[in-house]
């Protein structure tokens, strides 16, 4: 058996390295017999390279052709050199790889090495009191010094006296004599800012009174709480409001990562019971009787158009326990409640206005 080492190659001058004496024979036509590899050698493709990019320039530039005729002639004595080179060069092929792997990971330790200069906390404190509420996040991420302010409670009380207004309808627990408290300071500050920031606001008085699309982010949440109200306005006839608070199931409350975790010194400011939770609130032109699902999991929510064709129907199917991933929600088997006629649907979250505020915040 012949070694591997052992094949035959192609020779190239240097009056051979120009883009005349390159065709297609020294590509996909090339004789196996000579060589077995089947592609034209580094050497010469980049002789030819330089040479096309040469003459782009020439054509585009039109400068001196001298010049140019020069720089080619130096870069075919250049591919000339890389051809003498070369079968060393792919012997130790193997060998150049780990070479470019350890370079590589030099850059890298390198890079990590040369991040930056760190800032202590109290420049990002002051420059946190210029950052808008929407960028809250973004300022968050820039690093580990300005995450931490993000997290103290003189942030979030500076925040809400940027923003408050006397002439603002807040609602008792969003008073300035509430924010003074540490426990849930964060969450409270929030839910003011819906109240008091005009492009938050903004942004609530633009949801329609009825989804273009059914929410699906309901979808196996728990029910922790439902109720009815009666609601009395400018209509001869009253409505009614169904209200099913959800929980999400399967999220840690306050989780973090491995590399940062919340102080313990300002746990109490960023706790919020109703982090995880939404309302779902169906306003129906008259009373429905409803069974009891408290306790419960919903797994199929769906909004279609009711039988009259003026109004909608809401149906919910509730199970006793979670679906597991991969298997279908079953229609079967578990607790129905269908409301119609419905006037308007509204899912909200823990920050809206018009959120049931519990005890703790």
């Amino acid at each position: 058996m012949p070694k591997k080492g052992n094949r035959k190659r192609l020779k190239f001058k240097a009056g051979d390295v120009c883009s005349e004496s390159v065709t297609v024979a020294d590509y996909a036509d090339a004789d196996p017999a000579v060589v077995k590899s089947g592609r034209l050698k580094k050497a010469v493709a980049n002789a030819v390279e330089k040479e096309v990019k040469l003459l782009c320039g020439l054509e585009a530039s039109q400068g001196a052709v001298e010049e140019v005729l020069s720089s080619a002639v130096s870069g075919r004595v250049d591919a000339l050199d890389s051809t003498d080179d070369l079968d060393q060069e792919e012997d130790g092929e193997n060998d150049t790889k780990v070479v470019h792997k350890k370079k590589s990971k030099r850059r890298k330790e390198s890079s990590e090495c040369s991040d930056g200069e760190e800032y202590p906390v109290d420049i990002w404190l002051v420059l946190s009191s210029y950052i808008r509420p929407e960028d809250v996040c973004r300022f968050s991420l820039i690093c580990r010094n300005a995450w931490m302010v993000t997290c103290t409670a003189v942030f979030w009380t500076r925040l809400y006296r940027r923003h408050y207004r006397i002439d603002a309808d807040l609602p008792f627990r969003l008073q300035p004599d509430s924010i003074g408290r540490m426990c849930c300071l964060r969450a409270r500050v929030i839910r003011s800012l819906f109240h008091l920031y005009e492009p938050f606001s903004l942004r609530v008085s633009r949801i329609p009174a009825l989804p273009e699309s059914t929410p699906t982010t309901l979808l196996n949440s728990k029910c922790l709480l439902f109720w009815v109200k009666k609601l009395s306005g400018t209509r001869p006839e009253a409505l009614w409001e169904f209200n099913f608070k959800f929980v999400k199931q399967g999220h840690s409350k306050n989780g973090c990562a491995k590399s940062l975790c919340m102080p313990k010194q300002y746990e109490d400011v960023h706790t919020n019971p109703d982090s995880d939770c939404f309302v779902l609130q169906v306003t129906t032109l008259n009373f429905i009787f409803t069974p009891v699902v408290m306790g419960m999991t919903l797994t199929l929510f769906t909004i279609n158009v009711s039988t009259d064709m003026r109004h909608h129907r809401v149906r919910l199917m509730f199970q006793d326990s979670p679906i597991q991933r991969g298997k279908k929600r079953g229609d079967h088997g578990g607790t129905q409640v269908v409301l119609d006629p419905v006037n308007s649907v509204r899912l909200m979250d823990w920050w809206h206005p018009q959120y049931p505020l519990s005890p703790y915040t």
